[in-house]
């Protein structure tokens, strides 16, 4: 490895140039951390595994994932290094204009709720059912016959697993449905192995969802042995050339059990064992590349999917959805709700009647911004009069508020805020010089990074073509 020191005039800091080539990137998504957690963490924790990391690696203290930040299209940020109205992915759980419901033989007219989820297993009760049930898939018209549509067949543009399946090598990568099927990219072909437990057969807390993600834990430390997990899609020959995966007790304990009501908003106890869990799952991971011998030639990527909103706790306050969509005066076909909501009209004409309704309805609704028309496509949104995943109207809420009614959660994710957006983002390697970029950067960088980082031309990714993604910086 060389490093070069580029130095920047303008008062600027001196940046640390990696052009090394790697033989393996992991790739692991702290779901919900955000870029603050890390620094409190590492406060509290100057042993840590991710103290050691950050001290040999480039941490992005401004990172930002995508917007919408929902777990699907915070994913795809990663791997395809493009955002929503590129990829064609908004959410888990949105609309398509071109597509029918599941079971409707393609008959009537188009438009249905598109639903990535546990929805799609044979029985989400169970860890393990057999993977996507077909007949629970929406349908298409493609070449003229009813097709159901499988989540990577709705992705628009490739993955950086394809990217590196097609080289030869292999890939593996592990999360919370088998609907993460997704990354396999439209070829359906881009994962060696898939390792896919559902979330959903577990209890909604802590200590059960780090029973859970120990199995995460447990599929990574057997892909450094070149094994199969029990019930993985696929198989493998060898350590994987690319890998990685999520943990989810972190993001179970922000929803659950959040942050204290306190300056600075420290931990709560739960939340504080979520992330002590997933320190020493990222220690274990480290100790195994040490012994098989891959620690200098792996480089380590931590970048979450998304954040979590509000970490004030005070601040979070349930609405009714149907507040959102009574307010429009317009008949709305479907409504994506979180901290966010997305709006599918009926008749896409009524968009200037619906935002003005709407703004007459701020108060109300708790709405900070609406976002339509070309001001939407302004922003990078996309064009909903062209592209039938794109909403018609996205209403951002207040910070804090989410329109649900649920008990269950004091925070959500998928929002615009920051919140919601700026996330943990850090690389490691031991060769690597620590160093902190405090600019703001995308998670979509990643992608090209990870091609880079294996010798490939990040080029090679449609969607880093698309919208011109860069590099992370220091590669």
């Amino acid at each position: 490895m060389s490093l070069v020191t580029g130095i920047s005039f303008a008062g600027q800091v001196l940046s640390y140039y990696s052009d090394t080539v790697y033989k393996h990137v992991a790739v692991f998504s702290i779901d919900g951390l955000h870029s603050s957690d890390v620094e409190k963490y590492v406060s509290l924790r100057p042993g840590s595994t991710i103290a050691n990391l950050l001290g040999t690696g480039f941490e992005y203290t401004n990172a930002y994932t995508s917007g919408p930040s929902d777990s699907f299209p915070g994913t795809l940020n990663q791997f395809t290094g493009a955002s929503p109205r590129t990829t064609g992915i908004w959410y888990d759980d949105t609309y398509d204009r071109s597509f029918f419901d599941a079971g409707s033989g393609c008959k009537g007219p188009p438009g249905a709720e598109v639903q990535y989820a546990e929805n799609l297993d044979y029985d989400p009760t169970k860890l393990f059912s057999g993977g996507i049930n077909e007949t629970n898939l929406p349908l298409a018209l493609l070449h003229g016959k009813c097709t159901p549509v499988y989540p990577h067949q709705r992705l628009r543009v490739n993955t950086v697993f394809e990217v590196i399946k097609n080289k030869g090598k292999e890939t593996a990568y592990c999360d919370k449905h088998p609907a993460y099927d997704l990354v396999r990219g439209p070829s359906g072909k881009g994962l060696s192995e898939g390792y896919f437990p559902e979330i959903a057969s577990a209890a909604n807390n802590v200590d059960s969802i780090i029973t859970y993600d120990q199995l995460h834990v447990d599929a990574f430390l057997d892909w450094l042995d070149g094994k199969s997990p029990p019930s993985a899609e696929g198989t493998l020959s060898g350590v994987p050339t690319l890998f990685g995966g999520n943990f989810q007790s972190v993001n179970v304990g922000q929803k659950t059990k959040g942050y204290q009501n306190a300056p600075g908003n420290p931990f709560t106890t739960e939340l504080l064992k979520a992330l002590d869990f997933v320190d020493a799952s990222l220690g274990k991971f480290v100790q195994k590349l040490t012994s098989v011998g891959l620690l200098d030639s792996t480089l380590i990527i931590v970048a979450s999917k998304h954040g979590q909103a509000p970490i004030n706790p005070t601040l979070y306050k349930g609405i009714d959805p149907l507040t959102v969509t009574n307010s429009t005066e317009v008949d709305v076909a479907f409504q994506t709700s979180d901290d966010i909501a997305l709006l599918f009209l009926k008749n896409q004409d009524d968009t200037e009647k619906a935002v003005r309704n709407l703004n007459q309805n701020r108060e109300k609704a708790a709405i900070q911004d609406i976002i339509s028309g070309q001001r939407q496509t302004y922003l990078g949104y996309g064009d909903p009069k062209t592209d039938p995943a794109v909403p018609d109207i996205i209403v951002r809420p207040d910070l804090g508020v989410c329109y649900s009614l649920s008990q269950k959660k004091i925070a959500e994710h998928g929002g615009l805020s920051d919140d919601d957006r700026k996330v943990a983002c850090f690389v490691s390697n031991p060769k690597l010089k620590k160093t902190k970029y405090h600019h703001r950067v995308s998670t979509k960088q990643v992608a090209p990074t990870i091609l880079k980082a294996l010798g490939y031309n990040p080029g090679e990714l449609q969607g880093v073509v698309a919208e011109k993604t860069r590099l992370l910086d220091g590669f």
